[in-house]
């Protein structure tokens, strides 16, 4: 897998968030930093110590992470913003000069290899840098894996039994299906985005007309596009869909935890796996807590917390699986062997070529 990964800016880990978060919704202690802050010299340890975040995660996550931070650094004050991926790669650029943030959380592995590439991180090669797989982590070390998106086939087993479901993408195909399947709307979506172009990849991206096939099939078999996630879960939750495509924290979040009539299949041949992320800001005022809270968020006991509670896949390979949830100790994460790059590179035109020739036209 490569470093770049265009296909889900707009999807910030954490409950499949599909759009930016307001500026300030309750998430953590939530303010706008200063932009005329000067540069600040590093506190003595013991001393009282500040930490900015810029963050794209949700506020469920802040609840167990931050009260577990200052159990242990009582005396770093956290400020965090709440925003989406884009936002924050946007924000952090046009701060470069005078950077207000000293932490990023939550960023898609495209946006974070952007700002690596624009010289907008730090590198730091934390304490559990071999416990990360390559595939997962910036190979200079400029930002780091927090934990893994699947994205899987979505069903109701209400409406379908889970041995009458697909068990891989090519399955979908089969007519037997059709106008069983419903769709979240693609375009807005960075989890559609990223199955979609994955589809096509899947083909032959040398040879794109093959994957528009694919998908105009699909298409054939697709009852309705859902204007948003919300849609999505009530199509599913009346049974006038069975089956869907999405990701998979967020379909244990929603059976688990809401009560939807939810599961999933992990396809055969793998999934495409999308990557959420962590760096530490260049130039950050407040680099030691940044630091310390790289190897707090990173901790197994965090990371097995969020798994347990959040669904969240650690991208750390030495999570015990006495300290997983039951569905994760036996669940292989295939991945579908993809080029991210050249998906990066393509993904713009090949779901634009989607939307204007193949959306709503499959059957005719």
């Amino acid at each position: 897998m490569a470093s770049s990964l265009a296909l889900a800016v707009s999807a910030c880990g954490g409950g499949g968030g599909e759009t930016a978060k307001p500026q300030d919704n309750g998430g953590g202690t939530s303010a706008t930093p200063a932009t005329t802050q000067p540069q600040a010299q590093p506190a003595a340890s013991g001393d009282p110590q500040k930490l900015v975040i810029y963050t794209a995660r949700d506020k469920n996550i802040f609840e167990i992470v931050l009260p577990k931070f200052k159990e242990k650094y009582p005396n770093i004050e956290v400020e965090t913003l709440e925003m989406g991926a884009q936002q924050i790669l946007e924000r952090v650029r046009a701060e470069k000069a005078n950077p207000q943030a000293d932490f990023w959380w939550g960023g898609t592995q495209s946006a974070l290899a952007t700002a690596a590439n624009e010289d907008l991180l730090e590198p730091y090669k934390p304490t559990f840098s071999d416990k990360i797989p390559d595939l997962y982590k910036d190979k200079q070390d400029r930002w780091y894996g927090e934990m893994l998106l699947p994205e899987v086939i979505m069903i109701n087993p209400q409406a379908i039994k889970k041995e009458d479901a697909p068990k891989d993408w090519d399955d979908l195909l089969d007519p037997k299906y059709k106008d069983k399947i419903v769709i979240r709307n693609v375009l807005p979506s960075g989890t559609m985005r990223t199955i979609y172009s994955a589809m096509i990849f899947r083909q032959g991206a040398d040879t794109p007309e093959k994957g528009y096939d694919w998908l105009k099939k699909l298409d054939a078999n697709t009852k309705e596009y859902t204007q948003d996630p919300t849609n999505l879960y009530l199509k599913l939750d009346r049974q006038e869909g069975a089956i869907s495509l999405w990701n998979l924290q967020d379909v244990l979040l929603q059976s688990k935890k809401n009560n939807h009539p939810f599961d999933f299949v992990y396809p055969a041949s793998g999934a495409p796996i999308l990557v959420d992320g962590v760096a530490l800001i260049k130039g950050a005022k407040n680099m030691d807590a940044a630091k310390k809270f790289y190897e707090v968020l990173f901790s197994p006991e965090v990371a097995s917390v969020l798994a347990k509670d959040r669904f969240q896949f650690p991208s750390r390979t030495d999570i015990s699986k006495d300290d997983l949830p039951d569905f994760m100790k036996n669940l292989e994460l295939k991945p579908l062997q993809l080029d991210w790059d050249v998906m990066a590179s393509k993904e713009k035109e090949w779901m634009q070529y989607w939307d204007e020739n193949i959306k709503g036209k499959g059957g005719k």
